[in-house]
């Protein structure tokens, strides 16, 4: 059996992604790991969640990371002195204290290069959401790193089991109808959580991983 491992919002909390990294590992020899995205912002350590991210996977694991509105946000700011008030008011400035100054080109250029979306074969990986009105190729950048559900929502996301991270909740990780939801709210003093599916059969997640905060 093979698994892919969907990891929600990071938000700079170092620890609790080093912790989840090992429990994934020992979970099984080997995966796919899908990041969520959001590895920056209101934490006190993004350098660290980003070095360890860019840093790779070990052995046969393979992981895929998709980009957050807050990579969005930082790259942004970055291009435009303008956008810099936003990404401030939303956390950029513990980010670029974790840095002691400004965030290297390096680090902008790999959450530049992030995709907004994975597909396999039963499911969708998004940062925030889908407009299932519309078709997957017609999906707006905002809407996959912005979008938030009405509680309770649900479709039927073209025949797949839709993931996704960005709204928190001290609840989550939910699944509601054909869509999970892993913001457990980890940089809120919830927890960072993980959500396990079965490469080979449709549908939802068939268990959690949950690291406190």
């Amino acid at each position: 059996m093979r698994y892919t491992f969907a990891i929600g919002d990071i938000h700079g909390c170092i620890d609790p992604l080093n912790r989840m990294i090992d429990q994934v590992e020992a979970y099984a020899p080997e995966g796919t790991v899908v990041f969520l995205g959001d590895y920056v912002d209101r934490g006190p350590d993004s350098k660290s969640v980003l070095d360890r991210i860019i840093a790779g996977p070990s052995g046969q694991w393979s992981w895929i990371c998709l980009k957050g509105n807050h990579e969005d946000m930082m790259v942004a700011a970055y291009a435009d002195s303008d956008s810099r008030d936003v990404w401030m008011s939303n956390g950029g400035l513990e980010t670029e204290m974790s840095y002691d100054g400004r965030v290297p080109s390096q680090h902008l250029q790999w959450a530049t290069d992030r995709p907004l979306m994975h597909v396999d074969r039963h499911r969708i990986f998004v940062h925030a959401g889908v407009v299932p009105e519309f078709p997957l190729e017609r999906q707006t950048k905002r809407d996959l790193l912005w979008l938030r559900f009405p509680p309770g929502e649900s479709s039927d996301y073209w025949g797949k089991h839709l993931v996704h991270g960005h709204t928190p909740s001290l609840s989550n990780p939910v699944t509601t109808g054909n869509r999970t939801n892993i913001d457990s709210a980890c940089v809120f003093g919830g927890k960072l959580s993980c959500a396990v599916f079965d490469d080979d059969a449709p549908g939802g997640p068939i268990d959690f991983i949950e690291v406190k905060a």
